[in-house]
């Protein structure tokens, strides 16, 4: 897929929220809360059209999908049974990568979609190299049997111990593995982006 070369601290001043959750972009946005190239400048009156493109992009910004794979992922939460937003925002929170940054083995999506790529992840035992699959509750996640990996998967977790783990996910730091409990409830994740706006977005194209 197609990488994000944007810095993401220029990502992260433009929409005003730490949309990658690291703390290095809540300290940066306290110096720098002005958009990039605007530091004395007032902010240009957003259109309605101009707010529901911008929250799409946070989410796709946030977890690291190329439009095309954003846009497929929105219709098929529209499919499913159930409030669209609710279930795109499930389908984002259950990606392997995304799973694998929650539990706290990388600091960064994009490091653990680089973990999951290179066959370092393993799903109810097996090796996956897919970033984008889904898991489902009853699903485990562990790491491969090897010391590299294993020393990499708990140093990792040792740096986001302060980083607090879902409660629809269940981690055994000791054991580095992991179960998936149930399907997120929108209680349960995040807000970082107005999803209904991004309904609405996708209701104009």
């Amino acid at each position: 897929m197609a990488r994000n070369t944007k810095a993401k601290g220029k990502i992260v001043r433009r929409f005003g929220v730490n949309i990658f959750g690291n703390p290095k972009y809540d300290r940066l946005l306290k110096r720098k809360p002005s958009p990039p190239g605007e530091p004395k400048k007032k902010r240009v009156r957003q259109t309605e059209y101009g707010r529901q493109l911008g929250e799409k992009q946070k989410l796709k910004f946030a977890y690291g999908l190329s439009e095309k794979q954003f846009s497929n992922l929105f219709y098929k939460a529209k499919a499913m049974k159930g409030v669209t937003g609710d279930n795109m925002l499930q389908l984002l929170e259950r990606r392997m990568d995304n799973v694998v940054y929650r539990l706290g083995m990388a600091s960064s999506r994009s490091q653990a979609r680089q973990l999951v790529s290179h066959g370092h992840v393993l799903l109810n035992g097996r090796k996956i190299t897919v970033p984008s699959a889904l898991v489902r509750p009853g699903d485990t996640v562990g790491v491969r049997d090897r010391k590299a990996t294993k020393d990499l998967v708990r140093r990792y977790l040792s740096e986001n111990s302060a980083r607090s783990v879902p409660p629809w996910l269940a981690l055994s730091r000791d054991d580095m593995t992991a179960s998936v409990t149930v399907i997120p409830s929108r209680d349960l994740i995040p807000t970082i982006a107005d999803e209904q706006l991004v309904i609405e977005y996708y209701a104009k194209q």
